[in-house]
């Protein structure tokens, strides 16, 4: 399937592509690989399923609890999810068609700094073999949900009181009349 930056552009703004929502409790989820393995394998069955009939596809797992997250499958031209369609134009030409991919987008304030992940999972070829994409999308979800689960917020960073920068530069007033006494009082010597 390929398409040009403007129908692409236009079907995301018009919202004309395969949409669909599916919510799972991370404590099911985590518990079991099978789990796991069939949650990957509707998401890539329903992408392969928009991308054989020529339409564009937002595929998504809601997973729940005390770290939610979400994980979604997307068909782009770019690395760029749907939300930041706008930017699309920056890095293509109109007028020429481009080959669509499956991308795997994480979300989750559990993540890393910037709580958004998207990572190429498959080329339309590699979509043929829908049983290796399942397993290639089932060990990223499973090594995405390790990493929200290990996540740690880094701490704020602590500023610096006024205080200590007033008495820092009164220091350096200090050395610096030392330095000007010390240089005068050379300078009377020699004469």
């Amino acid at each position: 399937m390929k398409i040009n930056l403007k129908n692409l552009t236009e079907k995301i703004e018009q919202e004309d592509y395969l949409q669909d929502l599916a919510t799972v409790k991370y404590a099911d989820l985590s518990k079991s690989k099978a789990k796991i393995k069939e949650a990957a394998a509707n998401m890539v069955k329903e992408t392969a399923a928009a991308v054989k009939k020529g339409s564009l596809s937002h595929i998504a797992l809601e997973v729940t609890g005390q770290r939610p997250v979400t994980f979604a499958l997307e068909t782009n031209i770019i690395n760029l999810p749907y939300s930041n369609y706008k930017k699309i134009s920056n890095f293509f030409e109109e007028g020429q068609d481009y080959p669509v991919n499956i991308y795997f987008e994480t979300a989750s304030d559990y993540l890393n700094a910037s709580k958004f992940r998207i990572d190429q999972l498959a080329t339309e070829a590699e979509l043929q073999d829908e049983d290796a994409v399942i397993t290639k999308l089932a060990a990223a979800i499973s090594e995405k949900l390790k990493q929200v689960r290990e996540y740690e917020k880094p701490a704020p960073a602590a500023k610096k009181a006024p205080a200590k920068k007033a008495a820092a530069s009164k220091t350096k007033k200090k050395t610096a009349k030392k330095s000007a006494a010390k240089s005068s009082k050379a300078k009377s010597k020699k004469e």
